[in-house]
């Protein structure tokens, strides 16, 4: 692992994206114990290399929001679960109130990441959290802390942090919904149970259905501590206002819903009662946007796949209003990283108090976990 780290490290030099960094002449080469802290070796000044009077480090963004590439944090992936690294879709989520970060890896399992990124946990024993998990949130409903997964084409989980599953949810019927459109679709023996991805607001869950002609968001809510279909659905297959051309991600925040409208390159701003408010400007034509975030008063989303030159797919920094800076995970050198299926905002705690922002990265196709990191 550490001679892979340092032919990394030493592709940093002569890229054509770099940061200067004035008044360093050395060489950090970095390992990784599993589930210990970081560690540093540090190379010797001596031969032509000393002569050298500046270093290169490889960053992507503008702004404010400049990331690198935390090699080490990245290597905390768990060795039991490289083998189906390829396959992740599941996102990440986490509890505000420990700032612990779940994640799920297909034929591997349901996943808890420390709040500092380095350890991974697997929580629950259940051959249904190996399924592939294409979505995840986590809430806290009535006082307990619960985890809902999308399982495309299977099932939505409910589960609680240690990975007790809880309630099940299928395929809807078509029986279920004050939207006849949803029922219509359901109710057929052509329909498909195509969900992609869950969020939670005032005790509901809502449920992106993109992977289907059925294009909705569906809801699901909890009667004596069973969770089912509720009455809520919205949208159906088209570029009107509240339509969809692929749900695929959906978010909470600020008392509204926000659905990556993927083919359409859009994030769409909802009520929680499904109306229509409005849609995100200055996204580049072409982002086919995948899933929404926040952090530090800024949404944070990413296109599956590379416009135009691009080394990798984008990753966009906006506050809503406007675009504000556009994440090349590809110009960092990350090895596998072509095409991205979710990005997720997470703060790490300095020990004099500070926070520290980081990027949590799924890739897709060839698949790859990566961890990004602010520069400052």
């Amino acid at each position: 692992m550490y001679q892979r780290f340092r032919k990394f490290g030493l592709c940093l030099f002569g890229a054509s994206l770099i940061w200067t960094v004035q008044g360093q002449s050395h060489e950090h080469d970095h390992h990784h114990h599993h589930h210990h802290g970081h560690s540093h070796s540090h190379g010797n000044n001596h031969g032509p290399s000393a002569d050298i009077p500046m270093q290169s480090k490889l960053v992507t963004g503008q702004g404010e929001f400049v990331f690198s590439w935390d090699q080490e944090l990245t290597a905390a992936f768990p060795e039991g679960a490289r083998a189906t690294e390829s396959q992740m879709h599941g996102g990440f989520n986490e509890d505000p109130e420990t700032s612990i970060v779940y994640t799920g890896i297909p034929g591997y399992g349901l996943c808890a990441i420390s709040p500092d990124l380095e350890t991974w946990t697997r929580i629950g024993s259940d051959e249904r959290l190996k399924d592939n998990i294409h979505g995840i949130v986590f809430f806290v409903h009535k006082g307990k802390k619960l985890l809902a997964l999308a399982q495309n084409g299977k099932r939505v989980l409910i589960t609680t942090i240690e990975g007790e599953i809880v309630s099940d949810i299928l395929k809807p019927k078509g029986i279920e919904f004050d939207y006849p459109r949803a029922n219509y679709f359901f109710s057929s023996s052509a329909s498909n149970f195509g969900v992609t991805d869950v969020t939670y607001y005032d005790s509901t869950i809502y449920v992106a259905h993109g992977y289907s002609k059925g294009d909705f968001v569906l809801t699901i809510v909890e009667n004596d501590g069973c969770w089912d279909w509720g009455k809520l659905a919205w949208g159906g297959k088209g570029d009107l206002p509240g339509q969809f051309m692929t749900a695929h991600g959906i978010y909470a925040h600020d008392d509204h819903i926000y659905v990556a409208n993927r083919a359409a390159g859009q994030v769409v701003q909802f009520t929680p009662e499904g109306e229509f408010v409005e849609m995100f400007q200055e996204i580049p034509d072409g982002s086919l946007v995948c899933n929404v975030s926040y952090k530090d008063e800024h949404y944070f989303f990413n296109a599956l796949s590379a416009l135009g030159d691009q080394k990798s797919a984008p990753i966009y920094a906006h506050t809503g209003d406007k675009l504000v800076s556009t994440i090349i995970p590809g110009d960092l050198d990350i090895p596998v990283i072509t095409n991205i299926h979710h990005v997720w905002p997470h703060h790490v705690m300095g020990d004099d108090g500070s926070k520290h922002l980081y990027l949590l990265v799924h890739a897709w196709n060839k698949g790859k976990y990566a961890v990004l990191k602010l520069e400052k």
